[in-house]
């Protein structure tokens, strides 16, 4: 018999079609769009042997307890801030992303957005649009400038981060990063500066592009006090996890003219909620506002090739393991209990 695999906010239209061509006769799919696990029924949530997770679904002790022979979760994406690594750790179920499916769609996405930003195309499609006549003036976009000599600051130097940084140096930017996490010599080897402190980074930043991951010290990484720091006139773009920054707090240094742009693919709560901060700042004339922010719908992932890739390598990680136990961008293996290597 075929083990049974849930995919319980599946963000895509029709059957498990990509999942169905890797897998074969290997696996079965239960799909559904409800964002939650518990909306499976009983008999299927006992049965199945793995999870696919897209953004949505939730992972604690309290499904997993309606989960009994539940052997792998995998993410498709890498973000994994909704699974409790420890208690899936605690049972023996390790849980793996898909970290590597669509590092050239969010570099790219992420220079797209600064770039945009720093060369005034979002004002000045909106106003030629607007007015054919008086739109047609290269003076309006706020937040033109040159890019040469200037400093790209690098938060994260990961796959992302790296890709984005590379870009950046493409584009004759100074590159600097912070990632206390990376081995000495990734600037020498990179051709960038290393800077030790997130502040000292800050300080200097004409653009800041966030590249961590989200756990309970990157919270509102770049909050009010790192904020306060940076140039009046420095953008920040946000293409990894939207409370990674502390996006309220953002729009209320844009507004005051404490901080020069904003470019956020990521938020805290997506979409924004009609009552929030954000959603006001949507739709504001004001120019700070209007002019300076700009956002996406959670796309920097996004090309059909990387949705493709995303979705068939979650399945192949599930198989592996599966099939012979081995174990690919396992995310919790320091929690893992019961021999699992």
């Amino acid at each position: 018999m075929s083990a049974l695999c849930l995919i319980p906010d599946a963000q895509f239209e029709g059957p498990a079609d990509v999942e169905a061509s890797v897998a074969g006769e290997r696996l079965e799919f239960a799909v559904a769009r409800a964002g939650s696990l518990l909306s499976f029924d009983r008999a299927v949530l006992d049965r199945a042997e793995a999870c696919a997770l897209w953004q949505q679904a939730e992972v604690d002790g309290a499904v997993l307890d309606r989960m009994p022979n539940c052997r792998i979760i995998a993410r498709c994406g890498t973000g994994f801030d909704r699974i409790d690594l420890s208690e899936a750790g605690r049972r023996g179920i390790p849980v793996c992303n898909v970290p590597d499916y669509g590092t050239c769609e969010v570099a790219d996405h992420a220079m797209a957005m600064a770039l945009a930003l720093i060369r005034g195309l979002n004002v000045y499609d909106r106003n030629i649009r607007a007015e054919r006549i008086q739109g047609w003036n290269y003076a309006l976009a706020p937040l033109v400038s040159r890019t040469r000599k200037r400093l790209f600051a690098v938060v994260g130097l990961g796959r992302i981060g790296t890709a984005v940084a590379r870009r950046a140096k493409a584009f004759d930017y100074d590159v600097a990063f912070f990632d206390p996490y990376v081995c000495d010599g990734m600037d020498i080897a990179l051709g960038i500066e290393r800077v030790n402190s997130l502040e000292a980074l800050a300080e200097r930043a004409e653009i800041l592009s966030i590249h961590t991951p989200l756990r309970q010290e990157t919270h509102h990484l770049v909050g009010a006090d790192l904020m306060a720091r940076m140039k009046a006139s420095a953008i920040i773009v946000n293409t990894a996890r939207g409370p990674c920054l502390d996006v309220d707090t953002a729009l209320d240094f844009l507004a005051n003219g404490r901080i020069g742009g904003l470019a956020l693919d990521v938020l805290e709560a997506e979409p924004p909620q009609s009552a929030s901060t954000m959603a006001r700042a949507l739709v504001s004339d004001d120019p700070r506002l209007r002019d300076r922010l700009l956002v996406s719908p959670h796309a920097a992932f996004y090309s059909p090739d990387a949705r493709f890739e995303m979705r068939a390598r979650a399945i192949e990680t599930i198989l592996a393991y599966l099939t012979d136990g081995s174990l690919r961008n396992c995310v919790n293996r320091e929690f893992l209990v019961g021999g699992v290597q």
